[in-house]
């Protein structure tokens, strides 16, 4: 490249590679033509007429295994000519590179480059094993004599890092883990009590809600999209399909209260 354009895009030495002012230069030439691609492909995208064509959705592990999985199976059977491709993380995807069509995301403040819309606000209360032999509480700090299970720094939830210090309960901490779906096996095995959602804590037997729902961990659930896939036939009708199931289970969602 060099020999054809005649200039020298790197400086070459022991260390390795340093771009030269041209080679920086053309760099940015590139990543502006990078983009460009990228955004014609987002805009040409699924210009069909009918539902059809793969979409690649992107969800936390506690999510899929909790609420989306019988949805998209129902989804893909209404729309039999749409292919669901799913990524499981904790971490949201760069949307606007596709590295996925779509998130369906917990969060209070959504990115602004991306467009979407609120599905449902999900309720988070304190579960505990039946063979603990717990009652449902009036005050958390009823509970601060039992191990708790908490949230490693890796799940970055830092709303219940510091409820947990609020209410004292963070020296009461002995296991942590950087999932929900983790921290949800650790409360089954008995490890300790400790904070679900709503959602997942219910679908459990075997586990108790020991709080009414806490105002301060509530959240809201996001269908987000890039800005330029909101013509998109099929991704439309996912984020219609989601939005009307998962806004009927509105009760469920946000947990119902256990003590009077």
């Amino acid at each position: 490249m060099e020999r054809r354009l005649g200039v020298k895009l790197f400086a070459r030495n022991r260390s390795g590679y340093q771009p030269t002012p041209a080679g920086e230069e053309l760099a940015e030439t590139a990543r502006m033509m990078d983009q460009a691609a990228l955004a014609a492909e987002r805009k040409v995208a699924g210009r069909d007429l009918e539902p059809s064509g793969e979409i690649w959705l992107t969800t936390t592990d506690s999510l899929l295994m909790g609420l989306l999985a019988p949805l998209l199976k129902e989804f893909r059977q209404q729309n039999p000519a749409i292919v669901l491709d799913v990524a499981i993380s904790n971490q949201l995807f760069n949307l606007t590179r596709r590295e996925a069509d779509v998130a369906v995301r917990p969060s209070n403040r959504p990115p602004d480059n991306l467009v979407g819309r609120p599905l449902n606000s999900i309720g988070q209360a304190v579960y505990g094993h039946t063979s603990l032999g717990l009652k449902p509480v009036t005050d958390i700090r009823e509970l601060i004599s039992q191990p708790w299970v908490g949230a490693g720094p890796r799940l970055q939830d830092a709303k219940l890092e510091q409820w947990m210090e609020h209410h004292g309960l963070k020296a009461a901490c002995v296991y942590r883990v950087d999932t929900l779906v983790g921290i949800l096996s650790a409360i089954r095995s008995g490890m300790g009590v400790g904070v679900l959602p709503c959602y997942l804590g219910d679908q459990q037997p075997d586990l108790v809600q020991l709080s009414d729902p806490i105002a301060e961990l509530e959240y809201d659930l996001w269908f987000l999209m890039h800005p330029d896939l909101r013509g998109v036939v099929r991704i439309h009708a996912l984020m219609d399909f989601l939005t009307t199931v998962i806004r009927s289970q509105q009760p469920a969602l946000a947990g119902l209260p256990v003590t009077g």
